[in-house]
Order: C-alpha cells, then structure tokens, then sequence
C-alpha cells in the first residue's frame, strides 16, 4: 500500500490584539520556545519563530494530518494561555482575530528563515503595516481594506 508523502512550508504572521507592543525581548525568546514547542508536539516541524514586539512569524512544515487553520488555532490559543497563565505581562493578553499564511517552496526556505530571524533589525527600517502588505502584494492575495489587522502608526 502507498503512502502520502508532502514538503509544505507555511509562514504564518498574526499579531497582538490592539497592536500593543507587548512582546518584550525575554517574552519573545520564551514565546518562540512555547510556540515551537507546541508545533512540535503536533508533529509540525517549526522552521523559525520569531517577530517584534506587536507580531509573531511562524514558519514551519505542515504535515497532511492537519489544516493551517487548526495548527493556527492551536498555536495562538495556547501561547495566549501560556503567557495569561505565567503572568507574563500586567495585562491580559490577546491576539488579534485571523493570520496570513504564506507558501514557500524548499529552496526558498534559508532566505525566509534569514527574514524571520532578522526581525528585529527589519523593523528598524520599515514598519509591521509596510511589512504585512508586501507580503500580500507578493502573494497576489485579494484583501478588503475592512478585514485586515488593525493597524496604529
């Protein structure tokens, strides 16, 4: 009998909800080890995990066991919770409500790899707004100004 075999790489990117700037450096170092552990107890290989102050970047391999939408699911429930539940900031925390998922092809996975881990200099140049919307212009993706993530310069 065959097997199903994939390589699919998602990057994924959401944000704090109201575009706090809530994730300190020491938060964001634990919150990628959260995160990445989380996929990995879901049988995902997480690729990068990183983001700046008010967003997350996750880029991972998505096995055929699962959907991004429930991955995505349970990546940003449980972080939440686990930053609630260990008190990691005074106020309660939130995500913002959906996320953009991106496909890459093996090849490309180094040069995105490099942009995850680079966050925090890539920010010093343009900002999370500037940032998400070259991505959706590169990926063609049809948006409604309405339902894209809150955004606050």
């Amino acid at each position: 009998m065959a097997n199903t075999y994939s390589q699919v790489n998602i990057h994924a990117v959401f944000s704090v909800k109201g575009r706090k700037n809530l994730i300190s450096e020491s938060l964001m170092d634990e919150l990628c080890k959260v995160i990445s552990g989380k996929l990995l107890e879901k049988k995902q290989y997480p690729l990068a995990v990183g983001g700046y102050k008010d967003h997350i970047h996750v880029f991972f391999e998505l096995t055929m066991t699962i959907t991004i939408a429930e991955i995505m699911d349970i990546v940003k429930t449980n972080s939440s919770k686990w930053i609630n539940d260990n008190r990691k900031i005074s106020s309660h925390f939130e995500w913002q409500k959906g996320y953009a998922a991106f496909s890459y092809s093996k090849s490309q996975r180094d040069n995105v790899i490099k942009y995850i881990i680079g966050q925090k200099d890539h920010h010093k140049k343009k900002t999370f707004r500037e940032e998400y919307m070259e991505l959706l212009k590169k990926f063609e993706i049809k948006y409604e100004d309405a339902y894209l993530f809150e955004f606050y310069e």
